[in-house]
């Protein structure tokens, strides 16, 4: 097994294939922890364009759009699945949703007049979070520890080994932000950067996220993310 070292700011190197998660003191600088309007909050977006956050209750399997200045749930409804992911791409959101017993993950794409219309079957049926560049989508796989980059067709063009769980990603400031680390035993996240413009890109630890993190979105200001386990919806920034 190849071995995936990072380097932490002000800390020594951390070895993510043995898991030893020695972090940095430097954590996320929270600014609001808000309750969510259904329980179990999973996927989540902000989408800049209708100045909504989307957000995808995985109990209840429900999506709602969230107005963030009156943090007023403004309508919902209801996916052919469980809502993983969210992404707001070119106006319209798109959705991680998980089918069947098997739960087999296909993208959809939710159009408030059309409804839900599936994409793409995921790679293997396996995928969760969403982000998107302004021109691809880009697909987590959980368990591979990857990112892939997908064409207008569905097709991969490109994967990324990111050395460890991936519980949200989003694009910011030409960087891919993501949430990595992992669920097992005692939820250890911390948010990182890399630069998709690198042929190979290098993977900076920023900051301990101390929650167990699901999705990761930026409204141009303010991270989000969902603490699913306490119904609760974080906005932070990260130290510089």
């Amino acid at each position: 097994m190849r071995r995936v070292l990072a380097r932490l700011p002000n800390e020594t190197t951390v070895d993510l294939d043995n898991r030893l998660l020695k972090m940095t003191e430097a954590q996320i600088i929270e600014k609001r922890r808000l309750p969510s309007p259904a329980p179990t909050p999973q996927a989540l977006a902000w989408d800049s364009n209708n100045k909504v956050m989307w957000m995808g209750s995985r109990d209840l399997r429900r999506i709602y759009a969230i107005d963030t200045d009156g943090w007023a749930a403004l309508e919902q409804t209801e996916p052919p699945g469980i809502p993983w992911a969210a992404v707001a791409a070119n106006a319209e959101p798109f959705f991680t949703i998980g089918e069947g017993a098997d739960d087999d993950r296909y993208v959809y794409r939710y159009n408030a007049e059309t409804g839900f219309s599936k994409m793409f079957a995921c790679p293997d049926l396996t995928g969760s979070y969403l982000s998107f560049d302004g021109n691809n989508l880009y697909l987590s796989q959980w368990y591979k520890h990857l990112i892939l980059k997908f064409d207008a067709n569905g097709n991969v063009t490109r994967q990324i080994d990111v050395g460890a769980e991936v519980s949200g990603h989003v694009f910011a400031d030409g960087f891919i932000y993501l949430l990595r680390g992992y669920e097992q035993p005692n939820e250890d996240w911390r948010i990182a950067r890399l630069d998709p413009k690198e042929d190979v890109p290098q993977i900076e630890d920023i900051a301990v996220v101390p929650f167990a993190c699901r999705s990761l979105t930026f409204d141009g200001e303010l991270f989000w993310s969902n603490y699913r386990a306490k119904d609760t919806i974080v906005s932070f920034t990260v130290p510089n």
